[in-house]
């Protein structure tokens, strides 16, 4: 794709298109504020751009009947969602519906010279199975903090080798189309406000738990990413004063007493002190535990893994209740790969939240799981980069 539009109008004209599917010229008339002469002329130069087409007679609305008009349909985004222990790789179309979505166990650690090998392996694989010749642009996701306009991971904690490596310039060219790049909470955020659960709210959380934890923040249906791209980090806020030593370098930090990989650990140790047959058990057949197991053994009535789940939701929703005192949301979202620990987290969470945040702000305010799973941050990424390619050069 190499058009672009060439005005503010255009550029709205593309996102609602894209958010709301085919409309008739009346219909959108309706959503902007143009004269239907001033509309008649921008919706013909998108035409002429190839980046809407044609798409049938609208239904009747007294008098001449309005065509119907699309993004094109052969327009194709690469969404790819990078996690600490896998990675997620979609297309889509312009309408950001998943055309195909493939995922593959990848530890991040790795560094992104073998992760980006396996991306585009990934990536490669959806074209060869006929979903798109090429890719008019793609968005990235990884799991640290991202200067935004470069592009660039800067000093990621659980991210070795990949502090300043040019994510964007390299994979853009690898691709041939262009690339933006950001934080992976911020795309899980921007999935769910556009598929999901977030879908008409427009000031909201989304908090993931996985291997660490972050925090999207969407402020007037805008994602807030700071001055330098690091709003969110919630995972570093500390939760336990003098408390265990993080990945980041200080001591105490929410992500170091509750995330995935916190979770896991303090599970082996209940297990090897006796403290849960469940979980011993779980060790001795596997070598090892992850948040997957303790979901299971609480699932199974395990007392010691409900405990260990309701004082991390503690500990969590105790940060959260802070952020609700400060930004007063209309929804907080819990996604990530800990909510396979369900509503024995969300209950400990929206306990502290609602007996610590003031009533004004909790009175009205849905703390609920998301809707998408693995596909937020995929169709994040999607959103990321049509949002830069559907405005103005």
């Amino acid at each position: 794709m190499t058009a672009r539009p060439a005005n503010a109008h255009q550029a709205r004209l593309l996102k609602l298109l894209r958010d709301g599917g085919p409309n008739s010229r009346a219909q959108l008339g309706d959503q902007v504020d143009l004269s239907r002469s001033k509309l008649a002329v921008e919706v013909d130069r998108l035409l002429e751009t190839g980046l809407v087409v044609a798409d049938g007679l609208a239904a009747s609305r007294g008098g001449r009947r309005s065509h119907n008009i699309r993004l094109n349909p052969e327009l194709r985004f690469l969404g790819v969602d990078i996690g600490a222990t896998s990675v997620d790789v979609a297309v889509t179309n312009a309408e950001l519906e998943i055309l195909g979505h493939l995922n593959q166990p990848m530890d991040v650690r790795e560094g992104p010279v073998a992760v980006f090998e396996q991306v585009l392996s990934m990536a490669a694989k959806l074209k060869a199975s006929g979903l798109a010749e090429g890719f008019d642009g793609a968005g990235i996701g990884v799991p640290g903090p991202v200067r935004f306009p470069e592009g660039v991971p800067v000093a990621p904690p659980i991210m070795p080798g990949w502090d300043g490596f040019p994510v964007r310039e390299a994979l853009s060219q690898e691709l041939g189309c262009p690339v933006m790049v950001d934080n992976d909470v911020n795309l899980m955020a921007m999935g769910e406000m556009h598929a999901g659960v977030a879908r008409s709210v427009g000031d909201f959380l989304c908090v993931k738990i996985g291997t660490g934890i972050g925090c999207g923040i969407v402020a007037g249906g805008e994602v807030h990413r700071g001055a330098t791209g690091s709003a969110g980090d919630i995972g570093h806020i500390q939760a336990v004063p003098d408390g265990r030593p993080c990945a980041c370098g200080n001591r105490g930090c929410l992500e170091a007493h509750f995330s995935g990989a916190a979770l896991a650990r303090d599970a082996v140790e209940a297990a090897e002190q006796g403290l849960s047959e469940e979980l011993a058990g779980r060790l001795e057949a596997n070598g090892t535990l992850s948040a997957v197991d303790v979901a299971a053994a609480a699932a199974a009535g395990d007392a010691t893994s409900l405990d260990l789940i309701r004082e991390g939701g503690d500990r969590t929703g105790q940060v959260i209740a802070g952020l609700v005192s400060f930004f007063n949301p209309g929804l907080v979202v819990i996604g990530g790969g800990v909510t396979g620990l369900g509503h024995t987290l969300l209950a400990a969470i929206r306990t502290q939240v609602y007996r610590q945040s003031l009533p004004l702000a909790t009175g009205n305010l849905p703390i609920v799981l998301g809707e998408l799973g693995p596909t937020a941050g995929v169709i994040g990424a999607a959103r990321l980069i049509s949002d830069h390619l559907f405005s103005p050069a």
